[in-house]
This record gives structure tokens, C-alpha cells and sequence, in this order.
């Protein structure tokens, strides 16, 4: 279980963690520099954020908002202890801390590789928490699950065309386009939706269900670890 403190009460109540979080997120992002990776990622996490507490205030997307938030909450509690430095971070977060400042990796690759470990990772944990504190199964969750892919992407939108260089810039063997069409939002919340079940149904078998975790683990960190591969700037070399 995360840090973050769930409230048993309503959508308001509930919908104001949610806000905290964001705050949580802006303070870290004043301490970073803005190339960091971290940042690069927080960045695009506090505007998912921002996203779904609008839409949680105005009512007009989720039908149990309060479960929303509760899993919003617990979700960013996971990449928010990632960061704590009195404890160890799962090793799918290791290549983003590891490689946060290197020269030969642009912003976009922080940005997916950071997307990439809070959603195949973090998220099937996060809708497990949920369901245990809510005392149900992830199908009751799944609508609102699912309701969430419209709002991210409008925000992935929003990311690829701040992050990725304009197509005048980039050549078409310049790997970061191959990474781009590599990896897809939609794809990794499908898989973190399978991984959530999967999880679900192995919950009373503790050492498979450690086991199943590890590999989950050990598997998003590859993928982030290949797209945070170092490109560097291939016109510079040209």
C-alpha cells in the first residue's frame, strides 16, 4: 500500500486528495531542473492530473467518481514513492532514476518511459489497492476504468506535440520517430487492465501472486530501459 492516506467519505472529500496530489506534484517539480527526466515526467503527469480533477468537479465523465479518485490517489501514492530516498524504488522505475540527466536522451523518451512504468506497473497495483479498499472486484471498475482513456488521450495529444520536434526537424531514420510509433497509451492501459485481473484472481495465492508482481516488475523495466536507449542528436551528427 502507498503513502497516501485514502478518506472513507464522498466524492468531495476524496476529490480533494486528488487535488493535494497535484500540489504534491507541482512542489517536486520546483526542485527539479527542467531537463531532469523526473521533471520531464512529472510535467506530464500533473496535466493527466489536472485532466481528471476537472472532470472529476464538473461530473461530466465518470459514473462513480468517488472510486475514481480513490484509485487516482493511490495510482500517483505509487510514482510518488518511487522518489522517497529512504527506500529502494521497484526496478521499473530504476532506468528513469537512473538515467534522469543524460545527455543523449530526449525529453519525449523521459516522458513515454515515465508513462510507460506508472501505467504497466503502478496502475494494475493501484487498481488492486483500490479494490480492497473498496471491497470490490475490478470489473465494478471497470466503465470508469475505461472512460479514463479519453481523457489521457487528449493529454498524450497534448504531450507528443509539446515534446516531439516539429517533422521539419527530424529525418525519417531518426529513431526517436520509431520509438514514437512503438509505443501507444491505448496498448498499455489494455495490458495494465489484463495485469489488474490477472493480479485479481491470483490474490488469495501469495507466493504466485508475488511472483506474477515480480515479473511484471522486471518486464516494464525493459521497456523503459529500451526507450530511454541514449539517441542523441542525429542532425548535430549529420
Amino acid at each position: 500500500m502507498t503513502t497516501s492516506t485514502l478518506p472513507a467519505a464522498g466524492t468531495g472529500e476524496v476529490a480533494a486528495e486528488v487535488a493535494d496530489v497535484a500540489g504534491r506534484l507541482r512542489q517536486l517539480l520546483t526542485g527539479l531542473p527542467p531537463q531532469d527526466g523526473v521533471a520531464v515526467f512529472g510535467r506530464v503527469y500533473l496535466t493527466v492530473t489536472e485532466a481528471v480533477r476537472a472532470h472529476l468537479s464538473c461530473g461530466d465523465v465518470f459514473r462513480t467518481p468517488a472510486d475514481i479518485a480513490r484509485l487516482d490517489v493511490l495510482f500517483a501514492g505509487r510514482f510518488l514513492d518511487a522518489l522517497a530516498p529512504d527506500q529502494a524504488p521497484p526496478s521499473c522505475w530504476r532506468p528513469l532514476l537512473e538515467l534522469r540527466l543524460h545527455p543523449g536522451i530526449r525529453p519525449l523518451q523521459y516522458a513515454l518511459a515515465g508513462m510507460n512504468a506508472h501505467i504497466e506497473h503502478d496502475l494494475p497495483l493501484a487498481v488492486l489497492d483500490t479494490c480492497a479498499a473498496l471491497g470490490c472486484p475490478p470489473a465494478e471498475l471497470s466503465g470508469d476504468f475505461h472512460r479514463v482513456n479519453d481523457v489521457l488521450a487528449q493529454v498524450e495529444e497534448q504531450v507528443r506535440e509539446r515534446l516531439l520536434p516539429s517533422l521539419e526537424e527530424l529525418d525519417v531514420s531518426d529513431p526517436l520517430l520509431h520509438l514514437v510509433s512503438a509505443w501507444s497509451i491505448d496498448r498499455a492501459r489494455d495490458a495494465a487492465w489484463a495485469s489488474a485481473l490477472t493480479l485479481w484472481e491470483l490474490r488469495d495465492r501469495p507466493v504466485a501472486l508475488s511472483a506474477a508482481t515480480d515479473a511484471l516488475t522486471g518486464a516494464t523495466g525493459l521497456v523503459c530501459r529500451c526507450l530511454l536507449t541514449p539517441l542523441g542528436d542525429l542532425r548535430g551528427r549529420r
